[in-house]
């Protein structure tokens, strides 16, 4: 599943070559891919432009100028691919979508733009989605309701991301950052490394975290996000940025799947234990368990 710096790739990829095209027809062969009623897609998606390419969480959003979106998510295999005479570039879940002949058998939807241009969403195993909804309805969906604030958002800092995490007191660090009610779009990659910068042990009750560790953690997790949406995201296994390229984020972990490595910053052994029910990978050394 992608995490927050993954869909943030696409949408700075997306950003670049939607706004101002024109949707002319729009073509699905799985009905729960796009789960539309004709009438609403004829009246609100056809004709409209591209306004705006936004993301919430891990969800992309395409603001129509009907006053209505496409509301996105890739889930795990979810791709999105733009193709016009002049240019072509893939971002998400990578195949051979991303320089071979389109439609394909991963083709879901298609959407025509006026100018030939064409934007495919391609799912192997179709567990994504693309819905269209009035934009102003977006922020009642359940999800959208329930999901934490953005943690890159201008007017979220330390002492606000340390009263949301407070919430679950009684609840490890790990998990918490890991709650998408608490904070929107940290997996555990995320979680990992900033867990790791901030010289906490993952299964630390949140309760025990003073100020300061949240500070620091807190600076942490803003620092790898944004290192990683520059690296063009991190699952190096099985994602792709707005280019067509595999993230190299993980290339630049300090921590995560280095298990058997030497910590970079002391030089003991990282060590891959479960925290959470996931998979996580610490130093024991710099990460000591608080009581």
């Amino acid at each position: 599943m992608p995490e927050l710096p993954e869909v943030e790739t696409v949408r700075m990829g997306l950003a670049k070559f939607l706004p101002g095209r024109v949707i002319a027809s729009v073509d699905f062969d799985w009905p729960k891919s796009f789960p539309n009623a004709p009438n609403d897609v004829k009246k609100f998606a056809v004709g409209s432009k591209v306004v705006e390419v936004r993301r919430r969480a891990k969800v992309l959003l395409i603001e129509l100028s009907s006053k209505y979106s496409l509301v996105i998510h890739l889930k795990m295999t979810g791709q999105l691919v733009f193709a016009s005479s002049k240019e072509r570039f893939g971002a998400g879940h990578p195949n051979d979508s991303l320089v071979g002949q389109l439609p394909d058998k991963s083709t879901r939807v298609t959407l025509t733009f006026k100018d030939g241009s064409k934007l495919f969403f391609n799912d192997q195993r179709k567990f994504g989605w693309m819905r269209l909804l009035p934009t102003a309805e977006i922020v009642n969906l359940d999800f959208f309701k329930k999901v934490g604030p953005e943690p890159l958002s201008d007017d979220f800092d330390w002492r606000q991301f340390r009263g949301r995490l407070l919430r679950r007191k009684n609840t490890s660090i790990k998990a918490t950052l890991l709650d998408q009610t608490v904070i929107a779009g940290v997996g555990n990659i995320y979680a990992d490394e900033a867990l790791w910068g901030a010289r906490l042990h993952p299964a630390t009750l949140v309760r025990d975290v003073s100020p300061a560790k949240f500070h620091k953690l807190y600076d942490e997790l803003i620092y790898v996000l944004r290192l990683s949406i520059e690296k063009g995201g991190s699952s190096d296994r099985n994602y792709v940025n707005a280019e067509g390229k595999k993230g190299s984020y993980i290339s630049f972990a300090r921590v995560f799947r280095r298990e058997g490595q030497a910590c970079p910053r002391c030089g003991r052994t990282i060590e891959k234990i479960r925290v959470a029910g996931r998979g996580t990978h610490i130093c024991t050394h710099c990460q000591k368990t608080v009581n």
